[in-house]
């Protein structure tokens, strides 16, 4: 759709004239294909083309059964999907796996897999009934599943959960009927970071000498999509990518949100705008420090307000200064408000949920900046949607080489062992270490001893980093967000003690770290003390929460941020609290990450302007 009201002449089928039998539907009242904007036939529809090769193919037949002798052969496709272009392959074969993985120059990131029926999911996964009800729902997520059967290795990476979808358009139906192959690597069609491509010729400029195949079809593709990505928590469906099926689906508040354009963060970026009391949600954007995902963005925005009919009047943004989304907002031309990012993570839950009262607010992630200018991400907030008190946090810890600590996890775990051994760390004998250059470490630890570059951060998501760099288990991060993920994903089963922490206004996790270089001197599993991590991250939630209900009376607990996508805290954090009888409020239709942070963006700036508050600027 590229134009309201709804109708072919405003849709990309505006060029394919229908022929009689389908204008006769069309017209005819009585036919159920009256007014469906869509209807096309084999005669008067698009038409796909196949390009290999030995050059192209436009019979549906012929394409079907070259493309699944490829396919079968171990070979590499391009296919043009509804938002873009996907890369498929076998996913049980490691060869064509692994083409894939350099064509899209991506080290260890997990792919999705397109699933030709639910007994193919069961066959590799072992889904639950929420979430086999999330997979096979009209919005055909890529639903995260837990799975001790092995495709290709090169699909999960080392991970015990596949990305499972089922088949959303007829195509798929017609490859998995035409091919023996019941499971189908299934990635966006991009270069590295890029975003999904959704032009014919760049497309087959781009993939045509790296695939054995490229898939097209004639008909425009007007809005570029990438699937949306689920998990299930607690019988409950959980987003961490918001896009194809839930896009753009408003989402209905308490507070007028008319003009206002909130623009998001950095890092997966979705903007959000407001029409009336709707908060429209763009689908996934991605990272903005990427030009061709910079253009994205400006394009999707002009989209949304054209598509919508937003007249806009007030920008608000995050606080960070170096951010694009904030400088998009500056350089509006608008009234412009900025708010702190956290802040806007308990309000984007609280929005969803409709409320308005005090909560505590705890909200982990990875960065965001604070209001005394450091990073903050290990945050406890007594907050409603106009403003908020920083209860409690966790220790700052210098960040060597601020966004370099981000790729380098290694750098975040000798900053927290220098906090407490010094320059002795080199003596500890922590295997980890083995794999890093000493010209590097020493590098860092001069930056941390003259205080260079290394802006203190409360950051519980590089605390994860950090723990997980010790544990020797990710010490440089192929992808956003690695480290924790590799740490969630080796927890041993069983009932370990948490490690020890120390709680006052601030959460000191010294003695926490001194017992896990205890544990790896002394051979601890991995997986035990991975485990006895996560048992202390609750631990801490409890903790806290327990506080702020003796110290203020507050019994609602509203959890956000980034961290939050790990399944086991989320899950324990959760059943805790409510075990001391707490109201839980968690994420439901927005992600916790930063794909989500718009939301509580444009409901603190509408509070803020109907309570006279307003003044433009940063006024947090």
């Amino acid at each position: 759709i590229n134009e309201l009201p709804y109708d072919r002449a405003r849709t990309t089928m505006a060029p394919f004239e229908m022929c009689p039998a389908c204008r006769s539907e069309y017209e005819d009242v009585l036919d159920r294909r009256f007014h469906a904007q869509p209807v096309a036939c084999n005669d008067c529809g698009p038409q796909y083309t196949l390009y290999t090769p030995e050059g192209s193919l436009e019979n549906l037949d012929a394409i079907l059964l070259a493309l699944t002798g490829i396919l079968e052969g171990g070979g590499t496709a391009a296919i043009k999907g509804m938002g873009g272009y996907f890369l498929a392959c076998d996913a049980t074969n490691a060869i064509a796996v692994e083409k894939i993985r350099a064509l899209k120059i991506r080290e260890s990131k997990p792919f999705a897999v397109l699933f030709s029926n639910m007994d193919a999911v069961k066959k590799y996964c072992d889904p639950g009934l929420s979430e086999a009800e999330a997979i096979a729902s009209w919005k055909r997520p890529i639903v995260l599943l837990a799975s001790e059967k092995s495709l290709a290795p090169g699909v999960s990476m080392g991970f015990p959960t596949i990305g499972a979808m089922l088949p959303y358009m007829p195509f798929h139906y017609l490859l998995f009927e035409k091919t023996y192959l019941d499971a189908l690597v299934l990635t966006s069609g991009n270069l590295s970071d890029e975003p999904i491509i959704i032009d014919d010729d760049q497309a087959i400029e781009t993939f045509r000498p790296r695939c054995d195949a490229v898939l097209t079809y004639n008909r425009k593709i007007e809005n570029r999509v990438d699937d949306s990505v689920t998990m299930v928590v607690n019988g409950t469906e959980r987003l961490l990518r918001r896009s194809r099926g839930y896009v753009p689906t408003p989402i209905y508040l308490n507070s007028d949100v008319d003009g206002i354009i909130a623009t998001g963060a950095e890092l997966v970026n979705c903007f959000c705008v407001g029409k009336g009391q709707q908060a429209f949600m763009s689908q996934h954007i991605g990272d903005l420090k990427n030009l061709e995902t910079y253009e994205f963005y400006t394009e999707s925005m002009d989209r949304f307000i054209h598509l919508f009919r937003i007249e806009p009047r007030l920008m608000v943004s995050d606080m960070h200064p170096d951010y694009l989304s904030t400088a998009f907002a500056k350089q509006s031309g608008l009234e412009w408000y900025q708010v702190q990012h956290h802040h806007a993570h308990i309000v984007s839950c609280m929005a969803e949920h409709g409320l308005d009262e005090l909560v505590l607010g705890v909200a982990f992630d990875g960065v965001g900046m604070g209001d005394d200018g450091a990073i903050w991400g290990g945050e406890f907030l007594i907050s409603n949607p106009v403003s908020y008190q920083r209860f409690a946090h966790f220790d700052y810890v210098p960040m060597p080489g601020g966004d370099a600590a981000t790729l380098n996890p290694w750098r975040m775990a000798v900053a927290y062992l220098y906090r407490i051994y010094g320059a002795g760390i080199q003596d500890l004998d922590l295997p980890f270490l083995k794999a890093v250059d000493p010209s590097h470490q020493e590098m860092v630890i001069r930056m941390i001893e003259k205080g260079i570059n290394c802006p203190p951060a409360s950051s519980v998501g590089r605390l994860f980093d950090a723990v997980s760099a010790m544990l020797g288990l990710c010490h440089e991060s192929g992808f956003h967000a690695e480290a924790p993920m590799r740490l969630e994903s080796c927890i041993e089963r069983g009932d370990w003690v948490p490690y020890e922490v120390h709680i006052g206004r601030s959460v000191n996790v010294d003695r926490m770290v001194e017992q896990i270089v205890h544990d790896i001197q002394n051979r601890v599993p991995a997986g035990r003390m991975a485990r006895r991590f996560h048992q202390t991250m609750v631990s801490v939630i409890e903790n806290m929460a327990c506080k702020a209900r003796d110290m203020h009376g507050i019994n609602k607990v509203v959890l956000s941020g980034g961290s939050f996508q790990n399944r086991y805290l989320s899950y324990h954090a959760e059943d805790r609290l409510k075990g001391h009888g707490f109201e839980v409020y968690t994420h439901r239709k927005v992600p916790c990450n930063d794909g989500g942070i718009a939301l509580g963006q444009i409901l603190i700036a509408a509070k803020k302007r109907a309570s006279g508050e307003w003044g433009g600027g940063r006024s947090q």
